[in-house]
């Protein structure tokens, strides 16, 4: 008899005679009730077994964790908290689970004991829940994208180029480490090497992503990227997703009201489409602030606080705004930054941008025309000639969650900024090529996907958002 999914169990309109259900054991009481779970829901269904007929070593043999096939009756459930249950008639152990070294025991456990658990952790309530709104969001982002007439572009995994200029990137090699080849210089011999140069794992998609919106007029990337950043924070991770557009003749304007529709549109169908777990998530969240002092809990729920979003239009100030109103703040003549703003020019940390959106504004903020030394090299000049057209949006509890630009359409500007920051235009003629040929105003953003499901869930650790998080020393799994 083929199986039917709990969540479609649950959903039914009417009883049924014979169903078969088949999942993993959450919990069994009395030696007679089973909560049963197969990931396609948060909500468990109830197995009503008939222990006086049921061999006592099948019983023992129903343990949290173990993969159970269980057949029988859908009826009208006589406990509260559900609408039906099953009666079963016939029930087979498909996989057996030693209750006393099974680690997801129906207990709270630590976020950080999950994260050593990673390959278990999903069985839990919090991280079934977590991944399938994760699932929920990316069809989101693609439909959002085909929806609005964009094409899907995969840009390479391996790299030769840099797009941030950061240069903290791994390296993909297939050279012996312990015999490198060198040159009649000394160096590396990359010419040896697997790719005939020097080549790096991802950073961003955007350098490609560009000349393919400077022929497909609207692309987007969204796939994984990679840095080697050394940052144990609860906002870095060493390999995360990344969404791409990029657009043919929109200015930083149309940028702007692009990254704002389109993080309107994923929130809300995450809302339409996920109201189960988000509703358990909330809960959660709201069970773990009660530990925190009261100055440290939020203002709103998590379902007030998607909502907010989406009723709310984003604030949009200039950089140089920002930094008069931040320089003139309590918490900076107080001495309360960690970093304080003396001056124009400060790159602004997460502090900062939480202030802007927490404290003074108390909405979404997107900030524009920042100083050009502190952003990359492709973001148009202004004509003050010290900013460029950058754009990053603020999100509460988040920080930065979008950041973006319209790009230096201008070769002779371009091939100047390169120079100025060293940049070798040899290894980057394929996108200079791009303003040789055709160039026009085009604008594009990048937007963490991690950082999305982590500001959708109320999660405050971004390796609590990706099945199995890669942070500096921790490659497990």
């Amino acid at each position: 008899m083929r199986h039917t999914k709990v969540k479609d169990l649950l959903n039914s309109t009417t009883t049924l005679e014979e169903v078969n259900a088949k999942g993993w054991v959450r919990t069994f009481r009395n030696n007679q009730f089973i909560a049963l779970n197969d990931g396609s829901t948060i909500n468990n269904i109830q197995c009503v077994v008939d222990f006086e007929n049921t061999p006592d070593e099948i019983l023992k043999r129903i343990t949290t964790g173990a993969a159970v096939s269980v057949t029988g009756s859908l009826i009208e459930s006589k406990g509260a908290g559900q609408k039906y249950e099953i009666k079963v008639s016939e029930l087979e152990i498909l996989g057996d689970s030693d209750a006393e070294k099974f680690p997801m025991q129906p207990k709270k456990h630590s976020l950080e004991f999950l994260r050593e658990n990673a390959h278990l952790r999903v069985r839990t309530n919090a991280f079934g829940a977590i991944m399938r709104v994760r699932s929920v969001l990316s069809f989101a982002v693609h439909s959002y994208f085909q929806q609005k007439g964009f094409v899907y572009v995969n840009t390479p995994i391996i790299t030769g180029a840099d797009a941030e200029g950061a240069g903290e990137m791994f390296q993909v090699t297939s050279l012996p480490l312990n015999n490198l080849p060198k040159n009649e210089e000394g160096n590396i011999d990359y010419k040896k090497d697997f790719f005939g140069k020097h080549t790096n794992l991802t950073v961003s998609g955007q350098l490609e992503g560009e000349t393919f919106a400077m022929a497909l007029g609207q692309i987007y990337t969204f796939g994984p990227t990679f840095r080697a950043e050394n940052s144990n924070t609860s906002r870095h991770l060493a390999e995360f997703w990344m969404i791409e557009p990029e657009v043919a003749f929109n200015d930083l304007n149309d940028n702007m009201d692009l990254a704002e529709d389109f993080i309107r549109y994923v929130i809300k169908y995450a809302l339409d489409h996920c109201a189960d777990d988000l509703k358990f998530l909330e809960a959660r969240l709201l069970e773990e602030e009660k530990s925190k002092p009261q100055t440290e809990r939020s203002e709103m729920s998590l379902l007030e606080k998607l909502n907010f979003v989406l009723e709310n239009n984003f604030k949009r100030i200039s950089y140089t705004e920002a930094i008069d109103i931040l320089r003139n703040s309590t918490p900076n003549k107080k001495k309360k930054f960690q970093y304080s703003i003396d001056e124009w020019g400060a790159d602004l940390q997460s502090e900062h941008e939480r202030y802007l959106v927490e404290k003074h504004f108390k909405c979404p903020v997107i900030l524009f025309d920042y100083p050009a030394k502190i952003k990359a090299f492709y973001m148009r000049l202004n004509e003050d000639g010290k900013t460029v057209r950058a754009m990053d949006i603020l999100f509460p509890g988040i920080g930065e969650i979008v950041g973006g630009s319209q790009r230096e359409e201008r070769f002779d500007v371009l091939i100047e900024k390169m120079k100025a920051l060293g940049i070798n235009e040899e290894e980057l003629w394929w996108y200079l090529d791009t303003r040789r040929f055709g160039s026009a105003v085009h604008s594009g953003f990048g937007l963490g996907f991690e950082r999305l499901v982590l500001f959708v869930t109320g999660m405050t650790n971004i390796r609590d958002v990706i099945p199995f998080p890669r942070t500096p020393m921790n490659a497990e799994f």
